[in-house]
């Protein structure tokens, strides 16, 4: 066997209706006024209900910071962090996508710190630890309640990473009800986006371990199986439920064997197009995956079958098959597909190309070795 090292949220509650329960958790933590990160969207529709009336019965303060926007930028985390201290919070909870979860895993750690967010880009750099946290995601797809990562976008549009064992909550909870609702092309792009976190686990180069794996295979097999029902019946709560665990299970896998290259590839244009996470990621992932294949054709050749259990052959025609799914998925989801329908053109792809490979706590993790040739490439390919 490998050594490995493997580490994860301390707990979790699946169940709908589950974010009434947040209250009692940070009640057990002797909290007295929780910071509640979230967005004006979330309140709006009354996604927060349930989590705030939770917290009002327990007799806990809240200061509501609803100021979160897509990739969250560092000036943002700083002045919210600045608020909460004001305010005297004592404990951070989070209803939202994987911006709000982001934003608010630094907040609990700037709070009860006195390093800065600049000495923490980078992985395992951060020193103490954090206020009480708790995490509950609105979209199944970035797994940010599993995992110990944040990204932010710096003042130059790229997009940095903080990753510490200190960012993983106390709590996450799973609670569909919390997803019903969502469009089909939101809920298509942040389950792709979570499909891909799956697959790079899978074929991570360097970290990929035995528990890993078996998170990956089960997370693809779940949302392989009820992305369409969650798109074509937004109100499932059934497959809503199989796409938040597939989810966390994807995020658990890959905070543990890394990321890599279609990740790499997404984020420039997260950071210059501010196009959704989740899109980004699945506007470039089967022409990552083609790219890959010499490389990575057993590993994928594995789990074609998992997502898609329609498919047959050798491991070549398995590969081939995926990836040709892969390229209509979206599509058939109701997704824009091509980068040129979010403003890109064959102009800015050697600027795409060069923010990609700064990309390196990513790429050293890909099954083939990245070039800046190779990325403008794909770029091309997705246009």
């Amino acid at each position: 066997m490998h050594a490995f090292t493997f580490q994860t949220t301390r707990s979790v509650i699946a169940e709908v209706g589950a974010t009434s329960k947040v209250g009692e958790i940070m009640g057990r933590r002797f909290c007295k006024k929780v910071a509640f990160i979230t967005d004006k969207v979330i309140l709006e529709y009354g996604l927060a209900d349930a989590a705030l009336a939770g917290l009002k019965a327990e007799g806990i303060d809240v200061w509501i910071f609803d100021d979160v926007v897509a990739d969250p930028p560092e000036t943002m985390i700083l002045k919210a962090t600045e608020d909460a201290r004001a305010a005297g919070v004592d404990g951070v909870v989070s209803v939202g996508g994987g911006s709000s979860l982001d934003t608010a895993k630094l907040i609990a750690m700037l709070l009860n710190t006195d390093q800065p967010i600049s000495e923490m880009y980078g992985v395992g750099l951060v020193t103490g630890d954090r206020l009480p946290l708790v995490l509950c995601p609105t979209t199944a797809g970035t797994g940010s309640e599993v995992t110990p990562i944040s990204i932010v976008t710096t003042g130059t549009n790229e997009k940095k990473g903080v990753v510490a064992p200190q960012l993983l909550p106390d709590w996450a909870i799973l609670d569909a009800e919390l997803t019903v609702g969502l469009p089909a092309a939101v809920t298509a792009a942040t389950g792709i986006d979570a499909m891909v976190h799956a697959i790079e686990a899978f074929t991570s180069k360097i970290k990929k371990n035995a528990v890993s794996d078996c998170l990956a295979k089960e997370a693809l097999r779940l949302l392989g199986g009820a992305i369409h029902t969650a798109c074509r019946t937004p109100d499932d709560r059934a497959a809503r439920s199989d796409m938040l665990l597939g989810s966390m299970l994807a995020g658990m896998a890959f905070a543990n064997a890394p990321v890599a290259a279609v990740h790499a590839l997404a984020y420039p244009l997260g950071g210059h197009f501010h196009v959704p996470h989740g899109l980004s990621n699945a506007m470039v992932l089967p022409y990552v995956m083609e790219f890959n294949a010499p490389e990575a054709e057993g590993l994928y050749a594995e789990i074609a079958p998992i997502i898609f259990p329609d498919l047959k052959g050798d491991a070549a025609a398995l590969t081939t098959a995926m990836i040709d799914k892969f390229k209509g998925l979206g599509g058939e989801l109701g997704m824009q597909t091509r980068l040129t329908e979010v403003g890109v053109n064959h102009n800015h792809l050697p600027m795409l190309a060069e923010d990609a490979m700064k990309q390196t706590r990513l790429l050293v993790n890909n099954p083939r070795e990245m070039t800046q040739e190779a990325a403008h490439m794909i770029y091309e390919k997705a246009l």
